[in-house]
């Protein structure tokens, strides 16, 4: 049986600003159940300009079988992390973090941390966002009017996606913006309110992430007057729209290589890694001769990318176009080679330059792996990212027992796993896929983490249907609703599309197939849990607190002042008993969705049951607060900077701690 544990976490429960500037004072609160102790001490261990600094707690009384502790923590780096000590009467030391509680000490870098550089617009929080892939959305009437680019290799709608390259990059559906048009009442029915188009430049390959221009939208997609209609009719239905921009890297065919390629001399040659004389031979993203990678060292570079009035950055953000913020394609690398590293600086030229515009807007960063070193708040609001989600899903989730991937030289091969020669997918326990989530948000500060695109696949990946195990997609879609981040849908898993790799999951839709059972079935289901995520504030910005977790099953509550969200999700049959204090109010819980049982003992305890593979939620009261945890603020913020370093404020408590426990 899972104890009931210290907990604290950076959800409005427990941190009184998740926005701070420098100087401000945070209050933060600390869990602790009453029969923990007794305690001698609570401290917050901080970490200013890496020198430790503490601040005492005090304890404002119970509730609910919790004790509340509450310290105050004076905000002095644009990344203040800190830590919770608490001192045992009998000279035990434990130490808390993102990570849980800890005997020994902890590393900084998994401490909890506050943010003060500016936060992403409150509406990030509440999208659930919808990818698309241009090319195999949706195809309207007038992209019959339209001649076929050079490059492409044309296919009807309802043709196979090419396995083996060149068509596999170069296989062309004709999908466009009127198309996508056409069907935004489907997005509005799915409940979806956040729309990502991969790139919409012209290029050479159906993907465009090769753009030959930043300042046009591509033709065989309706050009600009199509792109205006289409945020235009996406406002109109309380959709926003963010775009695809490629910070690493051009196509080979974009104007600005072309005019220095082989140009030696050329203004734009300092854009590009050119390593002749003779400007022929270049760096590229990952050996791809098509995508020559930019040097952002140059100052026009810089110019003519963000910081100019015309700049691609800002062209996009304004009228007529006005697009809702940007996600930037392997912006992990941009700026990096070798012993250079431009990468902080550049995405926070970006960031700074979207302020300027309007602060209204996102910005989100792909970073393919463990992200946590460039998602510390200093730009990036959320990140496109598989290991702390998206990966440990799969692990859990699959049954690829009888899968075959043919790459794009025609070779078989075992079950792709996000490009990882590991023999495809690995085999996770319930316990191993909340240890790796753990593992990878705990160095990211919470109020970016709920920022993060959170994606059972993307057009990067083999669709989850396509090796997911009997029954498990409610389990998983139910997960990407409720656990924090930013929930997403690409394109067609709403019509159980499947797919072995990355390529081939970008399937044109069937949009014909809508009326039929079973995919009426998935598309309600999707409605469903995106009804659930929208309907349910708390899914949105509320605290995470695991109450449960075994090989078989994981439970775990959502939580805030006004309401809390109990949710158990397994892969087969689970039986989950929960102590007395572990889930207050559950005796006045509402099932609000799947089919579990849940009983109530007559000491408190919780027991949870169900046949799996099971995704069940519960709505319960929020959580009751002592009146003295969060008093009215009178405390005075520090703007002030005296010779370099900032002074801590005057502190006045607004009540009378009661005697430390």
């Amino acid at each position: 049986m899972t104890s009931v544990a210290p907990h604290h976490d950076g959800s409005p429960l427990h941190v009184s600003n998740l926005t701070p500037r420098l100087g401000d004072v945070v209050r933060v609160l600390l869990r602790v159940p009453v029969d923990y102790g007794p305690l001698a001490a609570v401290r917050t261990r901080s970490n200013p300009d890496h020198e430790p600094e503490w601040a005492d707690a005090v304890r404002l009384g119970s509730a609910e079988g919790w004790d509340w502790w509450r310290a105050e923590i004076v905000v002095r780096n644009p990344r203040h992390g800190y830590r919770w000590m608490l001192q045992h009467a009998d000279g035990r030391v434990e130490w808390l973090n993102q990570t849980g509680c800890h005997t020994i000490e902890t590393l900084d870098a998994e401490d909890f941390a506050l943010v003060a550089n500016p936060g992403p617009p409150a509406w990030l929080f509440d999208s659930v966002m919808y990818q698309i892939f241009p090319d195999r959305f949706a195809r309207s009437s007038a992209a019959d009017e339209r001649s076929t680019p050079e490059w492409a290799v044309p296919a009807s709608w309802g043709d196979p996606v090419a396995s083996v390259s060149p068509a596999r990059s170069q296989q062309f559906y004709g999908g466009d913006l009127d198309g996508v048009i056409d069907k935004l009442d489907h997005l509005v029915s799915l409940g979806v309110d956040l729309l990502y188009l991969t790139p919409v430049f012209p290029a050479a390959s159906n993907h465009r992430y090769d753009a030959a221009s930043f300042d046009r939208v591509d033709p065989a997609l309706g050009g600009d007057d199509a792109y205006v209609r289409l945020i235009d009719a996406a406002h109109a239905r309380g959709i926003r729209i963010i775009g695809d921009l490629t910070s690493n890297h051009s196509g080979d065919t974009h104007e600005w290589f072309r005019a220095a390629y082989g140009h030696p001399g050329a203004p734009e040659q300092e854009f590009y890694y050119f390593t002749d004389d003779d400007n022929t031979t270049y760096v590229s993203w990952l050996s791809h001769g098509s995508l020559p990678k930019f040097d952002w060292s140059s100052a026009e570079l810089r110019r003519r990318f963000i910081e100019g009035e015309d700049s691609v950055v800002a062209r996009w953000l304004t009228p007529p176009f006005a697009i809702d913020g940007w996600r930037l394609d392997v912006a992990n690398m941009t700026g990096r080679l070798g012993a250079v590293d431009l990468n902080a600086e550049i995405r926070q030229l970006v960031s700074a330059r979207m302020a300027g515009i309007n602060a209204d807007m996102i910005l989100l960063g792909e970073s393919t792996n463990d992200a946590a070193s460039d998602l510390q708040g200093d730009a990036w609001h959320g990140a496109m990212t598989y290991a702390s989600f998206t990966r440990p899903l799969w692990g859990w989730l699959s049954e690829p027992a009888d899968a075959v991937h043919v790459d794009e030289q025609g070779g078989r091969g075992e079950a792709w796993f996000f490009g990882q020669p590991i023999g495809g997918i690995p085999r996770y326990t319930a316990r191993e896929f909340v240890a790796a989530v753990v593992r990878f948000t705990a160095g990211i500060p919470w109020r970016v983490r709920l920022g993060s695109m959170q994606a059972l696949d993307t057009h990067d990946t083999a669709r989850f249907a396509t090796n997911a195990a009997p029954g498990t997609i409610p389990v998983a879609v139910g997960l990407s609703m409720t656990l924090p981040g930013l929930p997403v849908v690409f394109a067609g898993d709403e019509f159980g599309l499947v797919g072995a790799d990355g390529e081939l999951s970008r399937t044109p839709i069937p949009w014909d197939t809508a009326g039929d059972p079973s995919t009426a079935q998935r598309i309600a289901l999707y409605r469903d849990l995106i009804g659930l995520r929208r309907a349910r504030a708390v899914l949105a910005t509320g605290g995470l607190r695991w109450v449960h977790v075994d090989d078989a099953g994981i439970a775990f509550v959502r939580e805030s002042a006004e309401e809390c969200v109990l949710v158990l999700a397994a892969r087969g049959d689970v039986d989950v008993d929960l102590p007395a204090g572990m889930v207050p109010g559950a005796a006045r819980a509402e099932a609000i969705f799947g089919d579990a049982m849940l009983a109530v003992a007559d000491d408190g305890g919780v027991l949870l049951s169900a046949d799996g593979p099971v995704f069940a939620a519960w709505v319960l009261p929020g959580i009751e607060v002592p009146a003295s945890a969060t008093p009215p603020g009178r405390v005075q913020p520090l703007r002030d900077v005296v010779d370099g370093e900032a002074a801590p404020p005057p502190i006045v408590s607004d009540a009378a701690p009661e005697e430390t426990k």
